[in-house]
């Protein structure tokens, strides 16, 4: 096996490591080692070489001159505390002289390391602002992955990049099914690099069936322009990365086929019947509690193209290319072949009758051959029109519903109702630039400030804040700000009286909720408290009446609306 040490039966993070070393061509280990780094230097591999330096000065001052030399990263080794204290100053060298150093810091082992023993260091912040990146890895098996992510951040940045390594992390068994969280070669160019556009044509232009991603990176005029006519040159489906902060193509193109799911599993069943996927202002993958497995099935190609370099370097990728993004993909959609068949477009025709907004049913993406025992995707239904049937309570569903058939396409929906973001998405496609909106970091409390400030700095536009009451208490005190000055935003409260997400995740780990609901709270008497003007919902007529009243002003309005909408909390939660 690559890596492997001779005459050991398993395969270790460190044969892991080496594997990764020889892969970027780090194989002179530049050091003055110590005990901590004993089990990294044992029994070396014989193609790896070491060179001694008798102070840490001297290590890194010969590992610059070696980098320099060659223009690629040279590799350091350093003895905790003490190691890294001593080479600060010729790091600061490294940095000043843009030399790109992979450095491996020696740290106790993990297993007590809260008892802080003998040589525990303290690392992350010691060399300052020199390094161009520090990582401590969380488990043993993320230390391959934090080197090749250094590697990219040393070339791409041109400095030291650290790596903090317990000692005991080597001798750790690799789990050969771990997914690699950095990119096997990454590329940054500021203008679009012809080598690179290239590369990602030819993988394209190779595929028996490629597929696009969107994500929050691509929400401009000219990047959604440029991935439409990629997508219609390919013919191909395009998704919206999950848990994405902004949209990334027009959601109501034919091509569009809905968003990736956040687990493993689902992931993998939804693209499995592509060869090769390109990522375009998206990591691969975002995704939220986790599960086993690959994120793609074995053989698939995946690229990514974006303009945030870290986010490329913890994308698990075959390519990484940073850059800006329009130019590039405008250039590649010239370099791909156009694919025949299909609708004009040469993109599959959307079924009305779909259960997701956009998404093309008899599309290979729709139908992908799952995983044993998955759904691919979670597809929420549409409400049945005119409302629940008999006076029944309102669901998210019907709420979102009504708005849809009410807003116009330029309306910015600002989101945070995390336990109807599905049916959100489903029934509010962003059908403009800047037309989806929501937290990139999931915490709570974004919604309602952000919309008032997005009013502010564009009056001219529609805003339409969709929030679930627990939502907006974290900043419902902003809603004063908004009337203060002007802010005309409609807030749309989905209030279930609970956290309802938590109450699902509660269930899903096998036992029941140990908080309370809110019932009691009224956030319609907490606005009109803070000088909101706001109205309790709770049926259909309401509904529709209020939304009546408002949608038709949003667009010159200069007072905010709260609508408090009591709806019922929904039964499941994959998002």
């Amino acid at each position: 096996m690559h890596g492997a040490e001779p005459g050991r039966e398993r395969r270790t993070v460190r044969d892991a490591a080496f594997g990764v070393m020889r892969e970027y061509g780090l194989t002179t280990v530049f050091t003055n080692p110590g005990s901590t780094e004993i089990p990294f230097l044992t029994d070396l591999p014989e193609d790896l070489r070491v060179v001694l330096g008798l102070h840490e000065g001297s290590v890194v001052g010969m590992a610059t001159g070696w980098a320099i030399a060659r223009d690629r990263p040279a590799l350091v080794l350093l003895h905790t505390t003490a190691g890294l204290g001593n080479a600060v100053g010729a790091l600061a060298t490294a940095r000043v002289n843009r030399a790109p150093l992979v450095v491996l810091v020696g740290q106790q082992d993990r297993r007590h390391l809260a008892l802080e023993p003998f040589l525990t260091g303290r690392l992350r912040g010691m060399a300052g602002d020199y390094p161009v990146s520090v990582a401590e890895p969380a488990r043993a098996d993320d230390v391959p992955a934090a080197i090749a992510r250094a590697h990219h951040a040393a070339v791409h940045e041109r400095g030291p990049a650290l790596v903090v390594v317990p000692m005991d992390d080597w001798a750790a068994p690799a789990d050969p099914a771990a997914v690699r969280a950095a990119p096997a070669r990454a590329v940054t160019s500021a203008a679009p690099d012809d080598a690179a556009v290239a590369e990602v044509a030819a993988l394209l232009n190779a595929a028996a069936s490629p597929v696009l991603v969107a994500g929050a990176g691509n929400d401009t005029g000219a990047g959604w322009a440029a991935l439409t006519v990629l997508a219609e040159r390919l013919g191909c489906p395009v998704y919206q990365e999950a848990f994405a902060a902004r949209a990334g193509f027009p959601q109501d193109h034919p091509a569009f086929a809905g968003m990736l799911p956040a687990d493993r599993p689902r992931l993998r069943a939804l693209l499995g019947g592509h060869d090769t996927v390109l990522a375009v202002g998206a990591p691969a993958f975002r995704q939220y509690a986790y599960t086993e497995g690959p994120l793609v099935r074995p053989g698939t190609r995946v690229a990514v193209v974006g303009d945030d370099p870290a986010q490329a370097r913890h994308s698990a990728a075959d390519l990484t290319v940073v850059t800006a993004i329009a130019p590039f993909v405008d250039r590649l959609a010239e370099r791909v072949r156009a694919r025949p068949g299909g609708p004009p477009g040469g993109v599959p025709a959307r079924d009305p009758a779909s259960s997701v907004a956009g998404a093309p049913r008899d599309s290979a993406a729709a139908r992908p051959s799952g995983d044993a025992g998955t759904s691919p995707a979670r597809h929420p239904a549409r409400p049945a029109p005119g409302g629940p049937p008999g006076g029944a309570p309102l669901d998210p569903a019907h709420v979102l519903g009504a708005l849809a058939e009410r807003v116009t396409p330029d309306t910015v929906i600002v989101e945070e109702t995390p336990s109807s973001r599905p049916e959100l998405h489903a029934l509010l496609p962003a059908r403009r630039p800047l037309g989806f909106l929501s937290a990139a970091m999931g915490g709570l409390g974004f919604a309602v400030p952000a919309a008032i400030g997005l009013r502010m700095a564009d009056p001219e536009r529609p805003v339409v804040a969709v929030v679930g009451d627990g939502s907006c208490l974290y900043q419902v005190q902003a809603l004063w700000s908004a009337a203060r000055y002007g802010a005309g935003v409609l807030f749309v409260v989905l209030a279930n009286g609970r956290y309802a997400v938590m109450d699902r995740l509660a269930e899903q780990h096998g036992g029941k909720p140990s908080w309370p609901g809110f019932e009691d709270v009224s956030v319609s008497a907490l606005a009109a408290g803070l000088s909101c003007p706001a109205r309790r919902i709770t049926d259909w007529t309401g509904l529709t009446a209020a939304l009546d009243r408002a949608v038709p002003t949003l667009a010159h309005r200069t007072e905010p609306l709260l609508l408090d909408v009591a709806v019922t909390a929904g039964t499941t939660f994959s998002p």
